[in-house]
């Protein structure tokens, strides 16, 4: 049955990078909230637009409010889910083919979102498409999730969970390969001062953060483990507020720790100043050797022929809010520095690719 998965991805080809390139043509940045589109008007066309595709396709879908849509094939409660996002970050400058025209030259499409993330969560559509046309019976329903604000705060998930039942398994392919078991915490802290403590206040952050190695040591927050890595300091961000100046910077963290002990250890440096925490994600980990990790990690080496041993990351995906679901995709090893740059890229090469790996991640996850 892989093989004709396989096959079937195969003969789709133009069309899924036809889809592809319409959804990503569409400029889907966040702008101002109205009454009925509540990451803007952009942001709704493209989730409409998207969700037409899929009805196209034959998928039930529907949109929660314009937070957010799905498409379904299958029927049942205990569904496999693959959240992705169709808003981007800002384009910036430095393009060489305008931002969004889905440019494509030598087996590369230029744009932004190619990447990050219509590329691969259409991908992930067209894998489920080709499954559908094959007819292939699955013991639970899968459902492809778009989300409209993973850029900017998750507001979209949050959404999501207020109205559905979370998956039962899946995945957000938003990350990087092999299949990543295990996602560091992730905390924003904002150190704030007085106008009249200026003067220590700056010495402060020059000291410890700004001259500073990024693992946060003069704090005294340089932890590690063999699994995550060493705690990584990063996203510093200034903001003049009235009587009031702040700091704020995000800390990736591993899972050996906690907030507790790690806002504990800033308060003891930072107690002339007040110390917050602004925004809080707690570390992921799942076993290596469970079974939705390890049909992941043969879908990958199925396909690619590659190592496959699962890794953590750095990084930060929907899988912090989404029960059950881990990062598996797109970049490939040594894949990096391509999303939110200028010429965001991704080859049709690469889209095949994931499409076959996510066709077989599909049916594997959906007869576990």
């Amino acid at each position: 049955m892989e093989e004709k998965i396989i096959q079937q991805i195969t003969m789709n080809q133009q069309d899924m990078i036809n889809g592809i390139k319409k959804i990503v043509a569409m400029p889907s940045v966040k702008t101002k909230a109205t009454t009925h589109a509540p990451f803007g008007e952009n942001i709704l066309n493209t989730l409409q637009e998207t969700l037409k595709l899929a009805e196209h396709l034959g998928f039930q879908t529907k949109n929660l409010d314009n937070y957010i849509g799905w498409a379904q094939y299958g029927e049942g409660d205990e569904y496999v889910g693959i959240i992705g996002h169709l808003d981007v970050v800002p384009v910036g400058v430095g393009w060489k083919y305008p931002p969004f025209s889905a440019h494509e030259e030598d087996g590369y499409i230029y744009s932004r979102g190619i990447l990050d993330n219509k590329g691969p969560i259409l991908s992930c559509l067209y894998a489920l498409y080709a499954i559908k046309q094959l007819h292939i019976s699955l013991k639970r329903p899968v459902r492809i999730i778009f989300g409209c604000d993973e850029e900017s705060g998750f507001e979209d998930l949050e959404y999501y969970l207020m109205k559905e039942k979370p998956p039962v398994m899946g995945w957000t392919p938003d990350c990087k390969y092999p299949v990543v078991y295990g996602e560091r915490g992730r905390a924003v802290i904002e150190i704030v001062a007085r106008m009249n403590q200026l003067d220590e206040f700056l010495e402060f952050i020059n000291t410890y953060f700004m001259n500073a190695k990024l693992n946060g040591e003069r704090l005294g927050v340089d932890y590690k483990d063999e699994e995550f890595g060493v705690n990584e300091m990063r996203n510093y961000h200034w903001k003049h507020q009235g009587d009031n100046i702040s700091f704020s910077v995000t800390f990736s963290y591993p899972a050996n720790i906690t907030l507790e002990q790690l806002m504990k250890q800033i308060e003891n440096k930072a107690s002339q100043f007040e110390v917050k925490c602004v925004q809080h994600y707690k570390p992921v980990r799942f076993k290596k050797d469970c079974p939705m990790v390890l049909a992941l990690q043969k879908a990958y080496e199925m396909i690619t022929n590659l190592d496959g041993t699962p890794v953590t990351t750095t990084g930060g995906t929907y899988a912090k809010l989404m029960p059950n679901i881990v990062p598996f995709g797109p970049s490939f090893p040594g894949q990096k520095g391509i999303g939110h740059q200028p010429n965001e890229w991704m080859t049709i090469e690469d889209l095949m690719t994931n499409a076959k790996i996510y066709g077989i991640g599909i049916y594997m996850l959906a007869n576990l």
